[in-house]
């Protein structure tokens, strides 16, 4: 029997179904299939497919599994070769909506490069990576090997998968707080509000432009934006240069705290 795996992450992988699904047609697989879909919605004559089942179930179909076929999850891996599987592994991309980034593909990397799994990244060549995993023999993984384990988590959080309202809602949350500021001090008007809305649209940009990049980091982006923001002051209200200078030292002292928080977190 075979085990498919999908995980619980939120979007579909009808991509390795399908594959799976061509490989059952052309002979290349003659095992059972089952199937643990997740989110994936999809419908096979060939497959037995479950949206979820229980964790007892789920040991089940690992231990009665020859063959395990997994999305790039290390918790799906790692499950697997806790029960020492061989395992086929293919990376959920972002290009086809099948996760937000291509992490997968650098956990999947590690994975292969340790000798643990085999890797499925081409899907046209399903055929050929299952004949190799008749013969593959993977690496003994043992629990408790931390170090790999670090290794995989430090991909992971370098890769910043998280969404964009956790990577950005410090610049939300100042956005906010300086509309309700200006608002309570009375000085809101209309050549302030244009300039604040020509400041996030350009602090967007810069979010945009320094995606992916190491300067996307908060501090760095919450920096920037006021920057921005005391130019578009500067340049398109008619606020006194000493109002603007002392918003500018009090944004300063906003950065240091969220600093400091960001330490001690």
């Amino acid at each position: 029997m075979i085990f498919v795996t999908l995980g619980t992450q939120d979007k579909g992988f009808e991509r390795l179904l399908k594959a799976i699904d061509r490989a059952i047609d052309d002979g290349t697989i003659r095992d059972k299939v089952v199937v643990q879909a997740g989110f994936t919605k999809y419908k096979s004559k060939n497959m037995e497919i479950f949206t979820e089942v229980s964790k007892e179930e789920f040991d089940k179909y690992l231990k009665e599994a020859k063959l395990v076929i997994t999305h790039g999850g290390v918790g799906s891996i790692l499950g697997a070769l806790k029960y020492h599987k061989t395992v086929i592994a293919a990376p959920r991309l972002a290009k086809y909506k099948e996760h937000t980034n291509d992490h997968q593909k650098q956990i999947i990397d590690e994975f292969t490069k340790e000798g643990y799994i085999i890797p499925l990244k081409d899907f046209t060549k399903i055929d050929k990576v299952i004949k190799k995993a008749e013969s593959f023999k993977p690496k003994e993984y043992q629990s408790g090997q931390e170090e790999f384990i670090k290794l995989i988590s430090d991909y992971i959080e370098k890769e910043d998968h998280i969404s964009w309202y956790n990577r950005d809602k410090k610049v939300i949350l100042t956005a906010l707080i300086n509309l309700l500021v200006f608002s309570i001090l009375g000085s809101f008007n209309l050549n302030i509000y244009l300039a604040l809305t020509i400041s996030y649209i350009l602090s967007c940009l810069l979010l945009y432009l320094l995606k992916n990049k190491k300067l996307n980091s908060p501090l760095t982006v919450i920096m920037c934006f006021y920057l921005i923001e005391g130019l578009s002051l500067l340049l398109f209200s008619n606020l006194h240069i000493n109002f603007i200078l002392a918003k500018a030292i009090i944004n300063f002292m906003v950065v240091i705290i969220y600093h400091f928080l960001d330490k001690r977190n």
